[in-house]
């Protein structure tokens, strides 16, 4: 699964995914940039 990287600035695969919900129980993924370590975030089931 990928995510946009705002360090980057470009698509990167996430690292270290993990699912959480948010507030209003929609479906999220979490993670790192393998190439920044910045954090990712992606909204939506994965």
């Amino acid at each position: 699964m990928q995510a946009y990287c705002f360090k980057c600035r470009a698509k990167r695969d996430i690292k270290n995914p993990t699912s959480v919900t948010l507030k209003n129980g929609r479906p999220a993924t979490q993670g790192t940039c393998p190439i920044c370590g910045t954090k990712v975030f992606r909204i939506g089931k994965g």
